[in-house]
């Protein structure tokens, strides 16, 4: 079998579709393991856990009969930090406590105190069910992208699915936006949006699930508005939208749902024709199983009637995610270059 340049974080292997034995489908090796639950005590006997059936079994997780939450995959969490390569600083913000959202800022090297920056907020990926903005991988991502950019960065770290069930990923990358909004006049809690951020230059962006949840925020700033703030672009990455064998993943997270037409789940004209930015960019990936939905959405969203400019760009012989996985690898390198070429050609 063909060899593919997968993230090691996602721990994916190539088989057939249970659905569709004709459709190449992605599934997880177990490597890690461990209860995300609150109705798991550590008190119960080992007998009760083998007697705890499954009642559901996804992609990124399996439940039990008792409500205990089993994952198969755990986030490593890494600390902020400055990089003397770039001279990027980074800090951990609290947005909320109850609910609980935080974020990780990402500062530039400041060459001229005097000029105001362009704000990245980033939504990370991971199947609305894992993953964090505090993982390696991500700090390491959303760090060259501020470097590479020179924009000040905010990576929100958001409730995930199921413990809290969506829409609570939404709701919170909402509530974080409108915390860096709150900086616009120059009296917000983090100095360094105080200081440095040009609140007419924001860009939201997000990987595979974290694409789906920017798509929703853009559609929020068209609807609700965010004042003082011009959104001016949105860049999704292997955006999810529905369309696969993890749909049926998302509608159990997702409680309170309207099926498969689900606006967040397929993008509506409606949405899509009030998206509140000027531009976006969506990235996909040749053998990703997510080609196609990336490409049905910038045609959809051509179609909508929406006033903006989209542009999309196909890395070939390339899967899902693949440039977290080596950020020194030449179409990794290439992909960020391109998203931070968006970012300051406007």
């Amino acid at each position: 079998m063909q060899s593919l340049r997968l993230p090691l974080f996602h721990f994916l292997y190539r088989t057939t579709s249970p659905l569709n034995p004709t459709r190449p489908f992605f599934q997880i090796r177990l490597h890690t393991r461990f209860q995300a639950s609150s109705n798991y005590h550590s008190s119960q006997t080992t007998q009760s856990i083998k007697n705890d059936t499954v009642t559901h079994e996804f992609r990124f997780f399996r439940v039990y009969e008792s409500g205990r939450v089993e994952k198969f995959h755990q986030t490593h969490k890494i600390p902020p930090s400055d990089d003397p390569i770039t001279g990027v600083r980074s800090k951990d913000v609290v947005i909320s406590s109850e609910p609980a959202i935080s974020a990780r800022v990402f500062l530039p090297l400041i060459r001229d105190p005097t000029r105001k920056l362009p704000v990245l907020f980033h939504v990370h990926g991971g199947g609305f069910s894992f993953e964090s903005a505090f993982s390696p991988h991500i700090h390491n991502y959303v760090r060259t992208l501020s470097s590479e950019a020179d924009v000040i960065a905010v990576s929100v770290d958001y409730r995930l699915a199921p413990e809290h069930p969506i829409p609570a990923c939404y709701d919170d990358s909402w509530a974080a936006l409108n915390w860096v909004a709150d900086h616009r006049k120059g009296n917000g809690p983090e100095p360094w949006l105080n200081d440095y951020a040009d609140f007419d230059r924001v860009f939201v962006a997000g990987d595979s699930a974290g694409g789906n949840i920017s798509h929703d925020l853009a559609v929020r700033v068209g609807s609700l508005g965010l004042p003082g703030v011009k959104l001016v672009g949105a860049v999704l990455v292997h955006p999810y939208f529905g369309g696969t064998d993890d749909d049926a993943m998302w509608l159990y997270m997702c409680r309170d749902n309207n099926g498969l037409q689900d606006s967040r789940l397929s993008p509506s004209v409606e949405d899509l024709r009030r998206l509140g930015c000027e531009k976006v960019l969506v990235f996909v990936a040749e053998k990703d199983h997510l080609n196609g939905v990336g490409k049905n959405y910038v045609e959809e969203l051509k179609k909508s009637g929406w006033k903006g400019s989209v542009e999309i760009v196909e890395n070939e012989g390339e899967d899902h995610c693949f440039h977290l996985e080596d950020l020194n690898y030449e179409k990794a390198v290439a992909l960020i270059r391109r998203f931070a070429s968006f970012i300051k050609h406007q």
